[in-house]
């Protein structure tokens, strides 16, 4: 079983540098089988949120494992529905019931809208209070991530943001680590998108040590100094894409990757208002119900 390297968060926390996702896993039945796969095969971080709507799964299969509950590092993200203090508030604690555990280890403000200041300040009390360890945010800009900053008391440990081979985000992954924030990457190998489990750059780099294009995309973006948490059903893909640890990529490999960078996201712009107004103003618009 391979043992995950961890990092130490801004914050002193201990946070392992590979981790497993269930985005896109609804299916309670299905998540749950999962994360027990995921920690069967050696995974430590588990990453799940409101908005996956499979949190009690989760949960459920942390509780049932034979890991122990101090060695499962688990995440979750707050949804914008929530963004303000006293949402914030009962949102921690309908997720910490939904998935019937004591404390999260980590805690995200899953987007940059609404009333982040007022949920940040809940998620502060709420570490305070010991129900989580550490606090962070996703999909924020350097902008947004530095008026957060300035504005609140404790600092975020973790920005978790898209990153991969099509969508790299240099200046993006420079500020954050800058500041001292840890990037974790979503979708790193861009659910698929343009051939990039064929793409012939990536497999010949791949060839050369015996692994994957999935493998080679992982290890570059360990090699940042970013946390990956690659998400898949099938416990042959969960046992590849933990298998990363035993190669290292030269200067010359970091670089050909690096040139492949498409400068735009693969899915949506978070910038974009008519998106976020299609996507997040359902959710916002709850906020003054």
């Amino acid at each position: 079983m391979t043992n995950v390297p961890t990092i130490k968060l801004n914050n002193g926390v201990e946070m392992p540098q590979l981790g497993f996702g269930v985005f896109q896993v609804p299916d309670l039945s299905q998540a749950e089988t999962a994360v027990s796969d995921a920690l069967d095969t050696g995974y430590r971080l588990i990453d799940t949120a409101v908005a996956y709507q499979n949190e009690e799964a989760v949960g459920k299969a942390i509780r049932n494992s034979s890991v122990k509950r101090e060695d499962v590092f688990l995440t979750s993200k707050l949804w914008v529905s929530d963004f303000t203090y006293d949402r914030a508030k009962k949102g921690i604690d309908a997720s910490l019931e939904r998935l019937s555990l004591d404390y999260m280890d980590l805690y995200l403000l899953h987007q940059p809208y609404g009333d982040t200041m007022g949920a940040w300040r809940a998620l502060e009390e709420a570490q305070q209070a010991g129900k989580i360890r550490a606090i962070g945010v996703s999909n924020f800009y350097a902008d947004q991530l530095k008026n957060l900053e300035m504005t609140m008391t404790a600092q975020p440990v973790v920005n978790q943001i898209e990153v991969n081979p099509w969508y790299q985000q240099s200046q993006e992954v420079a500020f954050n680590q800058g500041e001292g924030v840890r990037v974790e990457a979503w979708a790193p190998f861009a659910e698929g998108k343009h051939g990039i489990f064929t793409d012939e750059t990536i497999g010949a780099i791949a060839a050369k040590y015996g692994k994957t294009n999935g493998q080679v995309i992982l290890r570059w973006l360990l090699q940042r100094g970013i946390t990956v948490i690659p998400k898949s059903v099938h416990k042959e893909r969960m046992a590849e894409n933990i298998d990363v640890f035993d190669f290292e990529l030269t200067d010359a490999d970091v670089a050909t990757i690096n040139g492949l960078d498409k400068g735009e996201s693969q899915f949506f712009d978070h910038r974009d208002p008519v998106t976020i107004e299609q996507i997040f103003g359902s959710s916002l618009a709850q906020l003054h119900d």
